[in-house]
């Protein structure tokens, strides 16, 4: 009977395979997006016709290696179910047939040493020399309170590396009185301001080796690429809040000069919020009104669970939203209104080529953040006020 050892080792060599077909993939994927924004540009029928003749052809070629990968699919399932039914308990079928994992490993190692290094099936190996595997545990994440900014802010899809996005901005007129059949007045023309953006690819990889996916009792690809996710988050919100910092400064002198800047500074039409730093908040965290109640109030029904003067607070560290810990500053206004992320390529997480015994995950993340809207809102400079 086919031992589960060697049926293991092929499993792993045929995923190493679908990891490649699904690379490949992926690039056709991509030449499949290219294609399509070289149609828009093709400057006759010649050109348009080659074009075409291309699209086939990568078509073809996908459908081809979706055939492909699907087959693989069936046959690494095919496997893992004869191992399965190898490894269930069954009484009468020999001492062998119930070995713990640690003693199929020294068979492994004694099969190793026997063959001269020529049968490796069943546990790592470094430079020649049989390895007796450590137990990987899964580690501990440490908690983190995650923001996610982009969220706040306006987002659009683009199919192309750079463009132009109108931005209207409120005429504020009004319409006037005619009499019955008079020729319609002319309405007040809205002003239309277009917004260059130029997308930037942010890419990266994390080596993984061989050995530790293979002796890890937890999913280490799965971890990594949420670590990958974290980074594109966290390089999401540095492009964010470096354009909420670009707002028109201003200074505000206790809780009566944030007021003003809510009240008056910013139209009404604008959906207020305050995204502020951890020092500018606890600062803010103490103040009470003339009864002892505390003015920053808890609120379940918005994100960040707080909310300022009837307006949401958003709580950043003190060198994201500024410069250096300890600084009072935040930007109070519309995010949405007032920038506007144009998201060319969400974060994709893919297997790559190694030249060594490992794996290369790698993820890439096509975007740009651009301020549509200067009137949305202010970057404000704190000071507390004077005690008496």
């Amino acid at each position: 009977m086919t031992n589960p050892i060697i049926l293991g080792a092929k499993v792993n060599l045929k995923r190493n395979t679908l990891q490649q077909i699904e690379t490949k993939l992926q690039s056709l994927q991509d030449k499949r997006n290219e294609l399509s924004e070289n149609v828009d540009a093709a400057k006759d029928d010649e050109e348009l016709t080659a074009i075409e003749n291309e699209v086939n052809e990568n078509e073809k070629e996908i459908t081809d290696t979706e055939e492909e990968k699907s087959k693989l699919e069936e046959e690494i399932k095919d496997l893992e179910k004869q191992i399965e039914e190898l490894n269930r308990k069954k009484p009468g079928e020999g001492v062998a047939r119930n070995m713990s994992k640690n003693l199929e490993t020294r068979e492994a190692i004694k099969s190793y040493v026997q063959s001269k290094g020529q049968e490796r099936a069943g546990f790592t190996s470094v430079e020649g020399g049989a390895l007796i595997p450590e137990e990987l545990l899964a580690p501990q994440k440490v908690p983190e309170d995650v923001v996610d900014l982009s969220k706040l802010i306006n987002i659009r899809k683009v199919n192309s590396g750079s463009g132009k996005y109108p931005v209207i901005k409120k005429s504020g007129s009004k319409m006037t009185s005619v009499a019955e059949l008079a020729e319609n007045p002319e309405l007040a023309k809205p002003t239309i301001t277009e917004i260059n953006y130029d997308i930037e690819t942010y890419r990266g990889y994390i080596p993984v080796s061989q050995e530790v996916i293979d002796d890890a009792d937890y999913d280490v690809t799965g971890l990594i690429a949420e670590e990958i996710q974290d980074q594109e988050l966290n390089t999401k919100n540095a492009a964010i809040a470096t354009i909420l910092k670009t707002a028109t400064a201003k200074a505000a002198t206790g809780l009566d000069g944030i007021k003003g800047v809510i009240n008056k500074d910013i139209k009404k039409v604008y959906n207020v919020k305050a995204i502020i730093s951890a020092s500018l908040y606890n600062e803010l965290d103490t103040l009470k009104d003339a009864n002892g109640r505390y003015l920053l109030q808890d609120d379940i029904t918005v994100a960040s669970g707080k909310r300022l003067l009837g307006k949401e607070v958003v709580v950043l560290d003190d060198d994201m939203i500024g410069a250096a810990d300890g600084d009072l500053v935040g930007f109070i206004g519309d995010p949405k209104a007032f920038m506007t992320l144009f998201d060319r390529k969400r974060a994709s997480v893919k297997w790559v080529d190694n030249d060594v015994y490992g794996q290369l995950l790698a993820g890439f993340i096509r975007f740009d953040v651009e301020k549509t809207d200067a009137e949305a809102g202010f970057y404000v400079t704190y000071t507390p006020e004077p005690a008496v």
